[in-house]
């Protein structure tokens, strides 16, 4: 089994009125498959109202199944026995940094989950080390969160996370209030958790340029994985995407463009240093050999 497993999850969100009485469901996850195995970089894609958060909610027990089943590491999520192993397997990072940071010193708020789970001082501050370390954030251990850029503060979040050691880390749309630098401090940081450390990373995301790296994208719509493969392979077609209100990375749409003109590009080209190359090779191909291309 991976380390997340879902079987025809479902979830609904009931409304009641004043007298206990149903008012309306609405079904944010609808019978939902995936795997996920340890190690693997995973990206989930999806606009406004996808599932795609109420999918990350489930992953760390802050939600439980309406149907179906969802195992983290092995462990049933619905099982409230399992709760406290759930949530120290997959931790998880939110969308505003600001709702996750709560003390004034910047290596205090990192120790504070480790505290919690009674992990003996010594050990917590080795942890806050390395974990503000893994980050690039160990020079601002002493500094108050407030003052931090966005990205710093994503960064400080994702290191009190890493610091109670989970297996795996859930990313709610964690870029989408930084501006592009903050965005690029955070990404970076994560993929080089996933890199050397090896911590499964889930994330949540609706820019297309994100998943470029991930070993594995799905894509969700109305409550239901509508898409999945490699990024090559949901990012060929473009077209398709639009259909649920996504886009594909500049890149692919400007070589899906080429291609529709009659150019012999190959699908799913993600980046400007792949398009380039595909053009030096047909070039190449029609004019022989060229030194420079610009």
């Amino acid at each position: 089994m991976g380390m997340i497993k879902a079987r025809k999850l479902t979830h609904e969100y009931i409304r009641r009125n004043e007298e206990g009485n149903v008012e309306s469901i609405q079904t944010a996850l609808d019978q939902v498959d995936l795997e996920i195995h340890a190690g693997d970089f995973v990206a989930i894609l999806g606009h406004n109202g996808s599932g795609k958060s109420t999918l990350a909610k489930h992953i760390n027990a802050l939600l439980t199944p309406s149907g179906g089943t969802l195992w983290v590491d092995g462990k049933d999520t619905s099982d409230s026995k399992n709760l406290m192993d759930v949530r120290r397997t997959a931790g998880m990072v939110f969308q505003n940094p600001d709702n996750q940071i709560i003390a004034s010193v910047v290596e205090e708020d990192v120790g504070f989950g480790p505290e919690n789970l009674g992990v003996p001082t010594d050990e917590i501050w080795t942890r806050v080390e390395e974990s503000l370390k893994s980050v690039g954030m160990l020079k601002y251990r002493s500094h108050s969160p407030n003052k931090l850029s966005g990205g710093q503060k994503q960064r400080v979040a994702i290191a009190g996370v890493m610091a109670m050691e989970p297996k795996c880390i859930v990313l709610d749309e964690p870029t989408a209030m930084l501006d592009p630098n903050g965005r690029k401090e955070v990404l970076y940081a994560v993929h080089e958790l996933n890199r050397k450390k090896g911590v499964t990373a889930l994330l949540i995301t609706h820019y297309m340029e994100e998943v470029a790296d991930a070993d594995y994208v799905y894509v969700m719509d109305g409550g239901k994985v509508v898409l999945k493969g490699t990024p090559k392979q949901v990012f060929s077609e473009p077209e398709l995407l639009q259909e649920y209100r996504l886009d594909a990375p500049p890149m692919t749409l400007l070589a899906h463009e080429l291609r529709k003109a009659g150019l012999p590009l190959p699908k799913g080209i993600l980046t400007r240093q792949e398009l380039k190359d595909e053009l030096m090779q047909l070039y190449r191909r029609t004019n022989g050999n060229v030194d420079h291309f610009g």
